[in-house]
């Protein structure tokens, strides 16, 4: 006998699950992911810093990370690590206390060892079908960031190589290697 697990809408995983961390709703299944290690959480933390720096500066709109869940469907939820959306898709004004229901200008994703390349292709996947126009992934592992956009190929940044986003943050530009500095 074969016992199907129930799905869930992002409604009802968000009210059962929206206070938790490394979780997602990836087509009405919960996906649980090992909490990563320190490497994850210093390139997150340098991420924050590094994007929300420059986006607050120039008043371009909110940085949110933390696992910020997004509603990519009604049966899709996903946690970003960081991610930023203009003001011209949320006005200023109070943050609500629900999931984030516009698409981001842009999506940072920092690999863990526990994800799998094809896991990561898969949320960036899940990012661009909802509207995303620019995701980017980091990976410790190899030192580097990977550009995505709709419609066009991988742009992939060394750690001596400056990432530039001019389609979503025009005048932003970092040196790779700063988001692995300890």
């Amino acid at each position: 006998m074969v016992v199907a697990t129930p799905t869930l809408t992002a409604e009802e995983f968000f009210k059962l699950h929206g206070h938790e961390s490394n979780v997602d709703l990836v087509r009405g299944h919960v996906v649980r992911y090992p909490m990563p290690g320190t490497i994850h959480g210093v390139v997150c933390f340098n991420a924050a810093m590094i994007f929300g720096l420059f986006i607050k500066q120039a008043k371009l709109g909110r940085v949110m990370g933390n696992d910020t869940l997004i509603r990519i469907s009604a049966d899709t939820a996903r946690g970003a690590d960081l991610c930023y959306v203009s003001y011209a898709k949320l006005p200023p004004g109070k943050s609500s206390e629900k999931m984030l229901e516009v698409p981001p200008d842009l999506v940072v994703e920092v690999r863990s060892p526990s994800n799998t390349w094809t896991d990561m292709v898969e949320k960036m996947l899940d990012y661009q079908h909802f509207g995303v126009p620019v995701v980017v992934i980091i990976d410790p592992e190899t030192e580097s960031a990977s550009v995505y956009r709709s419609g066009t190929k991988q742009d992939i940044f060394e750690k001596n190589q400056t990432l530039t986003l001019p389609d979503v943050l025009p005048g932003f530009e970092v040196l790779v290697s700063r988001f692995f500095e300890e």
